[in-house]
């Protein structure tokens, strides 16, 4: 079946970012498909027929040759190569978990320093077959990765609220954020805003070199926290330079990073007894917790979820990735929180 030239582009850059290409290369096709999107297939025809494909805006040379490929009928050459060298799977392993999981529950956008809107964001989600996804950008704090203040994160709610309106029963877009755990545990964001929401993701972003027992104490008040439903990748460790995103959380992205000290079993423990989950992130410079922090949680009887950290659509596919860990470690699907439906998940993330 023929594709159409903005989903040829659309899948180029998906394919891209998945493998954690350059931000430059994946934006120059999602340019070129926001430019010929609103034309219709005629003027868009009629430009290839003319020539006049590259006075658009946003379309160069190789992105009009996906163009003009594709309203001829045939597979554009960048996308075969492409579906050829990054259309397999990511990982060998998780694939039982990963069947079972019904959506992600930490994901950027835009809106902070994600790399495209909100709706291509959903749009992939659709076409991955999730039922949901949290849409988690950034608090105030963060500066750096733009993160959004009380107004804009009640500006961003109206948002959300109009893509569940479109999608309608069969996909909901959770309401959320990656919510700043202050040098004292305190959340940064206003408590009866955070309330609103429906999965709160809290994490270290700053001092990651704390002393061992201010960073445990930091930790246990943060997870005790009622507004806290998930714990995000507890360590803050990076094992490979950071790639395929803005990297906006900091300016260390081309680096490795230690992991921060702390107490885990006494971090876990209270993960346990407020009903926490911990974040296996899926990132590949994350893979956070490390492996024999997964398996102390476990033990300790802690709930999970599986989510990617996503900053542009293609990375949605990187729950491969923790899905491979969490299975291999023996994490049971039941105890991964978005293996379950959206009621009980929302449900279970109320404050």
């Amino acid at each position: 079946m023929p594709i159409e030239p903005v989903d040829a582009l659309r899948r180029i850059a998906y394919l891209l970012e998945r493998h954690r290409e350059s931000t430059y290369r994946v934006e120059a096709y999602r340019t070129a498909a926001a430019a010929i999107l609103p034309l219709g297939e005629d003027e868009v025809r009629r430009r290839v027929r003319e020539g006049t494909l590259r006075e658009l805006p946003g379309v160069g040379a190789s992105t009009s040759a996906v163009v003009e490929q594709a309203v001829t009928g045939a597979v554009p050459d960048k996308l075969a190569e492409l579906e050829r060298t990054h259309g397999g799977p990511l990982v060998e392993g998780g694939e039982a978990l990963r069947a079972r999981l019904r959506g992600d529950l930490h994901t950027h956008s835009s809106w902070s320093d994600g790399g495209s809107p909100v709706e291509e964001m959903v749009a992939s989600a659709m076409e991955a077959g999730h039922e949901y996804l949290a849409l988690t950008d950034h608090s105030p704090r963060l500066t750096v990765a733009n993160g959004l203040s009380a107004a804009r994160l009640r500006r961003q709610l109206e948002v959300v609220d109009a893509v569940n309106a479109h999608t309608g029963a069969s996909f909901t877009l959770l309401k959320g954020i990656e919510v700043d755990i202050l040098d004292d545990g305190e959340l940064d964001q206003d408590r009866d805003l955070l309330a609103r929401l429906d999965v709160r993701v809290a994490s270290v972003h700053s001092k990651l070199r704390m002393e061992r027992a201010a960073m445990t104490r930091r930790m246990v008040a943060a997870v005790r926290d009622p507004l806290t439903s998930v714990l995000g990748h507890c360590t803050g460790r990076r094992v490979m330079p950071r790639a395929g995103d803005r990297g906006g959380e900091g300016r260390s992205g081309g680096r490795t990073r230690p992991p921060s000290e702390f107490d885990a079993e006494a971090v876990f423990t209270a993960c346990v007894e407020s009903g926490t989950a911990v974040e296996i992130n899926s990132r590949p410079e994350r893979q956070d917790p490390p492996d024999e922090l997964i398996t102390l949680a476990l033990e300790l009887g802690c709930l999970f979820a599986v989510s990617t950290d996503a900053h542009a659509p293609g990375q949605l596919d990187f729950l491969a990735y923790g899905c491979e860990r969490a299975q291999r470690l023996g994490v049971p699907v039941e105890r991964v929180v978005n293996t379950w439906p959206v009621d009980r998940l929302v449900d279970w993330a109320r404050p």
